[in-house]
């Protein structure tokens, strides 16, 4: 308990700075909105002129874009990478940064199993996240009320927020795993935004493609809003994958964390 403390106690400027951050990008791209949705017929024919793989490649939807949910949707595909640098930049950091800050070697002489301190500091990760993600989706539906009224669906717009939460399980999964197979990282945001951009690119691309199969590539496209607004559900296949994925990281990191020798130089 008291490590979880701590490890929570360290990541709490982080979270709030995070939060602070998506809220203001959240408030920065509704802000444009009701603007956007008065001259919603020149920008549809401005976006027409655009070619289809670069409307697909950055999110946008001619026939929604001027809907709020449309609009969010095309936002969030931005906001989503923020989120992602998040989770995974405290995923990488969690374990590393003992080895990092030299602070292995005393940490493993405490009267703790190696599980427990890949749990404690796998908790107070989840705990920041699910923070960051309750002020994020409550920030969206203030926001949204104010810039739109009620003409939109808030089941709708939160089932689309939520995805954010899911995206980042995923990006904070493959993160312990890093930190475990690379313990010596010297700069965790370097390999936390190498990672991200590189999986962001990939999603861009696939976007392009007609082959669904390349969409579990990358977390970025696992959930596709235009789906989640019309069906007001989760495409089940994406959300397997997500879930197995995540546990199977994670596993393989509480494993190989206990098996491996850790030095703290």
């Amino acid at each position: 308990m008291n490590m979880f403390l701590h490890e929570l106690k360290a990541y709490r400027k982080s979270t709030i700075v995070w939060s602070i951050s998506l809220v203001a990008l959240v408030a920065l791209f509704l802000s444009m909105f009701p603007s956007f949705s008065k001259d919603a017929e020149e920008f549809k024919q401005l976006l027409e002129g655009f070619p289809v793989e670069l409307r697909k490649a950055i999110g946008l939807s001619v026939d929604n874009i001027a809907t709020m949910l449309g609009f969010f949707s095309y936002a969030f595909l931005y906001i989503k990478l923020a989120g992602a640098i998040q989770a995974m930049n405290l995923g990488t950091s969690i374990l590393s940064k003992e080895t990092r800050e030299k602070t292995a070697d005393f940490l493993l002489t405490k009267p703790v199993t190696r599980t427990q301190i890949v749990t404690s500091k796998l908790l107070a990760a989840l705990v920041s996240l699910v923070a960051t993600n309750i002020v994020f989706s409550a920030a969206v539906i203030i926001i949204a009320l104010i810039v739109a009224g009620n003409d939109f669906s808030r089941n709708a717009l939160l089932l689309v927020s939520i995805t954010l939460f899911f995206i980042q399980m995923m990006f904070l999964a493959l993160g312990i795993l890093v930190s475990v197979v690379f313990p010596r990282i010297k700069s965790v945001i370097t390999v936390s935004l190498g990672t991200v951009f590189g999986f962001f690119m990939l999603g861009m691309i696939s976007s392009t493609a007609e082959d669904k199969g390349l969409r579990y590539l990358t977390p970025f496209n696992y959930f596709d809003s235009a789906f989640i607004v019309k069906n007001m559900a989760y495409e089940t296949s994406f959300i397997i994958v997500a879930v197995v994925f995540s546990i199977t990281a994670i596993a393989a990191a509480y494993y190989m964390y206990v098996k491996k020798d850790v030095h703290s130089v």
